[in-house]
């Protein structure tokens, strides 16, 4: 079901529907494991970063969301995980449950792709906010893994938070060259800023945006 809902409804979406310009699209991971990291500005981030795989890896490719947001109600539930293939993340975990990171930790031991938005909540429409930690603790723990970035433009106009209906627009996303843990926090994530600011300067954005 997840391959027909990709085939017959996401992709023809993305390409009749936005329009995309994909830069250095072969740095994607055939196989995981493996972590891509993209900006977050809208619901059409997961849907187009799921779209770029070919359908017999989809399986392998897991985005990881909070549980307080796709979980609500059942239906949404099952969509999320059975057909979108969503891992869930509690947002707020106190000390004593353990290692939040857990069922990410997991699913890279299995060798799945996943797709992780650092920054958290969507944003300000195109406007990158500052990244959460959880991606640097995540790479500690699996050094050897590659983590790839992914920079989005386009997608926040297309759909912004808090708006139902689609409106056409032309989007870019430009893909980095695969990093991996550098045995120090500050450093990594100072590191993971940079490409993204290299990677937005790979895009030209309008002076009206």
């Amino acid at each position: 079901m997840r391959n027909i809902f990709f085939l017959f409804i996401v992709r023809p979406l993305v390409l009749l529907g936005l329009g995309l310009c994909v830069r250095n699209r072969n740095r994607l991971p055939s196989s995981g494991p493996a972590i891509i990291v993209a900006n977050h500005n809208s619901h059409l981030d997961t849907m187009v970063l799921l779209s770029l795989f070919p359908l017999a890896i989809l399986p392998q490719v897991r985005p990881v969301a909070a549980i307080d947001y796709f979980f609500k109600n059942r239906p949404l539930a099952w969509f999320a995980t059975h057909i979108i293939g969503i891992i869930p993340l509690q947002r707020q975990v106190r000390k004593s449950a353990g290692n939040p990171l857990q069922v990410c930790s997991q699913a890279l031991e299995e060798g799945k792709i996943l797709i992780l938005f650092p920054e958290g909540s969507r944003g300000v429409p195109e406007q990158l906010s500052r990244f959460k930690t959880g991606i640097a603790h995540l790479a500690e723990q699996h050094p050897q893994i590659p983590i790839v970035p992914v920079f989005m433009h386009g997608l926040g106009k297309a759909l912004p938070k808090g708006e139902t209906l689609l409106v056409p627009f032309f989007c870019d996303i430009a893909i980095g060259i695969p990093c991996f843990w550098s045995n120090d926090r500050a450093l990594f994530m100072t590191g993971l800023d940079h490409q993204f600011h290299d990677l937005s300067n790979l895009i030209n954005i309008p002076e009206w945006d």
